[in-house]
């Protein structure tokens, strides 16, 4: 029985991916087709772009395909009378309902590591095709005015930051006192900042440090024609590092799961605002979960044959899964200005509908 019933369900769920793949690829190919055509794109480029695109696209609508496998494999049932014949068997809908979530389990555990690195991976080509064809997400060599807050009391601004070399121009470094926030410590400008990848460190090459002693209201001025940060006692180290200045231009849909902690670990370590970046990467690992959640609440609807029929189920089904994924949205905006705390903000929709899900479920199957 487990074997006809998750023959049925895989079949439908594969049916649904590949429905629903079309459907997308449609929508997208009508919508982007002046711009492919602008930037003189041969069919075969166009069909290597889409295949890129493919593994965010069965990112995005696996839980949907979850949800209609649920809704139409019982439904099939139903209509055949096979689930009649179950019940009259004694087998209830909970052992019905153990082999497609053991099927739901296994595949969320592989959709967390898919949508964590096989994703951003293919991402990561994709986006470089448009920055390439499209002219899109461009990242460039030169990036001019930056400022970072190293740590609490400390503010680095750059002038100009060349990915090639790894190099900063224009560079200045201000310490504050960390119990007022307000009294210079010291004051460091550098004509150059050069990435060593060998010490792990900057060289600033024709450094001025100022230091100040708010006691006795005096300056000391010291030139270095090249020094490295960790060499002076006061400085010690800069956060900063090329990676984190090249990330800050990614897309979090570049990063895998790893490299997004990383980057987010870095972001504290320099002292600047890391919410948005946590519940995207929070929202990675979550949202694989809402296949289970899914496939209880399109079990719930489907096997309720007071509901009319699959016409109706699969309308209502549709309607809930875009109310979960505008409840996604909704909670991630106030998690992003720091309402909610990001893992709550992550969790939130799957928390919410999974009661839901489970309290239909118990109520139509109480009996």
């Amino acid at each position: 029985m487990d074997r006809y019933i998750l023959k049925h369900f895989t079949l439908n769920f594969l049916f649904g991916i590949l429905c629903f793949i079309i459907i997308f690829v449609l929508v997208d190919l009508f919508e982007n087709l002046d711009k492919f055509i602008d930037n003189n794109l041969s069919i075969p480029q166009v069909i290597y772009y889409y295949y890129l695109f493919l593994p965010e696209i069965i990112k995005l609508i696996t839980p949907l395909s979850i949800l209609l496998a649920s809704l139409f494999t019982i439904s099939r049932f139903i209509n055949f009378s096979e689930y009649t014949a179950m019940k009259s068997a004694g087998i209830s809908i909970y052992r019905y309902l153990l082999p497609i979530l053991i099927f739901g389990i296994i595949l969320t555990g592989f959709s967390i590591y898919f949508n964590g690195w096989i994703v951003p991976r293919s991402n990561t080509k994709k986006f470089d095709f448009e920055r390439n064809y499209l002219k899109r997400n461009i990242i460039t060599n030169q990036v001019m005015n930056l400022h970072f807050q190293d740590k609490q009391n400390r503010i680095i601004s750059i002038g100009q930051y060349d990915k090639l070399t790894q190099s900063c121009y224009n560079v200045t470094i201000a310490e504050f006192n960390p119990d007022t926030l307000i009294q210079l410590m010291f004051r460091i400008d550098a004509k150059q900042m050069i990435w060593d990848n060998a010490k792990k460190d900057w060289q600033l090459v024709s450094v001025f440090q100022r230091l100040f002693d708010n006691k006795s209201d005096k300056e000391k001025i010291i030139f270095s024609s090249s020094t490295y940060a960790n060499q002076l006692d006061y400085l010690k180290k800069i956060n900063i590092t090329p990676d984190l200045i090249t990330k800050r231009q990614l897309r979090p849909e570049e990063l895998n799961l790893q490299e997004f902690k990383t980057f987010i670990n870095n972001l504290k370590l320099s002292g600047l605002d890391a919410t948005k970046s946590e519940v995207d990467y929070y929202s990675t690992i979550s949202f694989p979960f809402s296949i289970l959640v899914t496939i209880i609440f399109g079990v719930s609807v489907s096997s309720n044959t007071r509901r009319g029929g699959a016409a109706l189920q699969f309308g209502i089904s549709i309607i809930v899964c875009f109310i979960y994924l505008g409840f996604v949205k909704i909670s991630q905006s106030f998690g992003y200005n720091g309402d909610i705390s990001p893992i709550l903000t992550a969790w939130l929709a799957n928390i919410t509908f999974s009661i839901v899900s489970i309290i239909n479920f118990y109520r139509l199957h109480r009996y």
